[in-house]
């Protein structure tokens, strides 16, 4: 039985979504669907997290070195509060050295996921959402470089939480987060990243 490490923040999570419809627990069941046994062995994800908090959950709770799969994605909440790309580039790097660690080393086990634009969900009502997704760009530009850079695998699911950022069956109650269904698009395009 292989095993997964799911490291993030809200999206992660799947707030306000039943666990086991987070995306995941629906990579797990694409994967098992295919053929590949592989369980969600742990999930380090907190609604609200920044890199640094991420990187402290993880020195708290000392994942092992033996997961046949990583994804990180995180950095939103960097970008909402404000926080500089500059500490951000330094702190997603050491995130991602540490996901590799977890890997094997195996930085092709290693899939980092893009941040989605929340400015463009109804739950903005404050911020410019243009000047949002200009930062949200600037984010992203930032983890595809460390990632390519480091060989792992990079899924950009910006462009469909662009989208659907309008459509009420893509969003949970909050109009912020989202729905199993844009879970369900995330965890497959993952899939197909993966078996490539």
């Amino acid at each position: 039985m292989m095993k997964y490490l799911a490291l993030g923040d809200s999206y992660t999570i799947g707030e306000a979504v039943p666990y086991h419809l987070n995306f995941p627990s629906q990579l797990i069941e694409i994967c098992r669907q295919h053929g590949f046994e592989i369980s969600l062995d742990k999930l380090i994800a907190v609604t609200g997290f920044t890199t640094d908090e991420l990187m402290n959950a993880i020195e708290k709770d000392k994942p092992s070195f033996d997961y046949d799969l990583v994804t990180l994605l995180i950095g939103v909440n960097n970008q909402y509060r404000g926080r500089t790309v500059e500490e951000y580039r330094g702190q997603f790097y050491a995130l991602l050295c540490m996901a590799i660690l977890f890997a094997k080393g195996n930085t092709k086990q290693v899939v980092v996921v893009s941040i989605p634009d929340w400015g463009l969900t109804p739950f903005n009502v404050e911020k410019d959402k243009a000047q949002v997704s200009k930062e949200i760009d600037a984010y992203n530009a930032i983890n595809r470089e460390i990632t390519e850079q480091m060989g792992c695998i990079y899924v950009d699911i910006t462009p469909m939480s662009r989208i659907h950022a309008n459509d009420e069956s893509y969003l949970v109650n909050d109009k912020l987060h989202y729905s199993e269904k844009a879970y369900r698009l995330w965890a497959e395009s993952i899939f197909e990243k993966l078996k490539r």
